[in-house]
């Protein structure tokens, strides 16, 4: 394989990868500003303690999706220290999202509906970079090169077992 398709190989997995964390992030955006909008506007709770909730629901949303759709070919071992480092990113990628809009409202006193939704959707990009990085690189890393080999040869072992023309 030269040194360009291997580029290209790792870029189309990268561009994968993105639209799968992307589709999944989209997802939890949506409950994100669902959850938001409806405990601001049917309760009285000020509006960083709203957009907080409204991010742990959207987390646990965005765990599920991540673990079994965008990263379900990753290594799935170790599900405690997996989960853990889940929560500990997601926490400081609450602190970025809801300290921008905690700046925000008491900061500079942008309070107004369409100013708070600006400035959690602003926080929300920013914390969704971070948690990009921090997820691929510490919580859903991939299987070890020996490992996926080892995978691969005992899937083509139980394949060649099998009588002509019987797939699985």
């Amino acid at each position: 394989m030269s040194e360009r398709s291997a580029l290209r190989s790792r870029l189309a997995a990268l561009v994968q990868e993105v639209a799968k964390f992307g589709a999944v992030g989209g997802a939890g955006v949506v409950v994100n500003f669902a959850v938001f909008n409806a405990v601001r506007h049917l309760t009285e709770i000020p509006v960083v303690r709203a957009s907080i909730v409204a991010t742990v629901v959207a987390t646990g949303t965005n765990y599920v999706g991540y673990r079994y759709f965008a990263y379900r070919d990753r290594d799935k071992q170790g599900r405690t220290k997996e989960l853990t480092l889940f929560l500990l990113f997601s926490v400081i990628g609450l602190v970025i999202e809801n300290g921008i809009l905690y700046t925000a409202t008491y900061g500079f006193d942008w309070d107004s509906p369409l100013q708070s939704n600006f400035f959690k959707f602003l926080g929300i990009g920013i914390a969704t970079l971070f948690r990009f990085w921090s997820y691929r690189t510490w919580v859903f890393r991939g299987m070890p090169a020996r490992e996926a080999v080892q995978t691969a040869e005992s899937f083509l072992a139980d394949d060649a077992q099998l009588p002509s023309g019987v797939r699985k």
